[in-house]
């Protein structure tokens, strides 16, 4: 293709230029300036005329933007998760949605268990105090935080980041290892990561250490909410790298400072960028900007793999990895 025959696409948040590069070769592309989140007005405007648009999982892809952008035709997420994708509204308009799975499973799996490890062993809270100059001298139980080897790992989702982190947790750590799903496991997959299915009362209450690694839907909202915090040890800490929603943010702040858990780790929140302001002034969080599978190659991987279902798709009518592939079907 070339000249004015190339479809025109929008990468709606800046992208490396690498992977911008690689597009333009395909389309006439329109990007977005460094540090630009586009409102749901302005998102519109700027789809008007064209076959595809570059998602980072924070564009709301809707009912409502469908119908004022009747050129759309494929909708590509440079994230695993697509909570942001009205899927059966995007079907029903004939658009296709795609995301970004396995590139980034073992990339978030390490930062998962990186957070469940600063969780336990307070490095955020005692680097606080050494930063202040409050550390004057030592002492037996200064920051004493919670074992993590040879204790219980208790995961709630297990996809394909849920058993990369029960692998770490068991081979790695010798962690017996409990999970919840939707779907148990085939006996292959659990005796891969020395994983038991169990319910998720049992989850909770066994749980030295909870892992969040569930999809967003309705459903999961607040899955995790004062009524599951009762339910675990006072001693357990709770990591959330799946998504904000998951957990009623308020909720685990004030059980957090009544210490009814010892701590969390949060990589993602309700309502993000915006963190609810609780949690910013308790001592026993961890937190972290969104930033699971933030290396420099597997965010590359991720954006190069939104970049090569969109062309895949606007070129030859095919995606790598398709969220709702009847669209495809119908349109040939």
């Amino acid at each position: 293709m070339t000249g004015a025959s190339k479809p025109a696409i929008l990468i709606a948040r800046a992208v490396f230029p690498e992977v911008e590069s690689r597009l333009r070769a395909h389309f006439e592309v329109e990007t977005t300036p460094a540090g630009m989140v586009w409102s749901p007005d302005e998102l519109v405007q700027r789809l008007q005329g064209k076959s595809g648009v570059l998602t980072t999982g924070g564009e709301r892809i809707d009912a409502g933007l469908l119908a004022a952008c009747p050129t759309l035709r494929i909708a590509a997420n440079l994230a695993v998760g697509y909570n942001n994708f009205d899927l059966a509204a995007m079907s029903v308009a004939g658009v296709l949605g795609t995301n970004a799975p396995d590139v980034l499973t073992e990339t978030t799996a390490d930062f998962g268990f990186a957070l469940l490890m600063a969780t336990a062993r307070r490095v955020t809270e005692s680097e606080r105090f050494l930063r202040a100059g409050q550390w004057n001298q030592w002492s037996l139980d200064l920051f004493a935080g919670a074992e993590v080897h040879g204790t219980t790992l208790g995961i709630l989702g297990m996809g394909r980041i849920g058993r990369a982190i029960a692998r770490r947790g068991a081979h790695g750590f010798g962690m017996q290892v409990l999970y919840h799903n939707r779907s148990r496991l085939d006996e292959a997959s659990e005796a891969d990561c020395r994983a038991r299915y169990v319910s998720k009362a049992e989850l909770l209450a066994q749980a030295d250490h909870l892992v969040l690694v569930l999809p967003y839907t309705p459903e999961a909202h607040h899955s995790i909410g004062a009524a599951e915090i009762a339910q675990m040890k006072p001693s357990a800490t709770l990591v959330n790298i799946a998504r904000g929603g998951i957990v009623d943010d308020a909720a685990l702040a004030r059980a957090l400072r009544e210490r009814r858990i010892a701590a969390a780790g949060l990589d993602v929140f309700e309502g993000e960028p915006r963190v609810h302001p609780d949690l910013l002034n308790v001592p026993n969080v961890v937190l972290t900007p969104h930033i699971a599978s933030a290396t420099l190659p597997t965010r590359m991987a991720m954006a190069m793999l939104a970049a090569d279902n969109l062309i895949a798709y606007l070129t030859e009518g095919r995606a790598l990895t398709p969220l709702n592939p009847d669209v495809i079907k119908a349109a040939t």
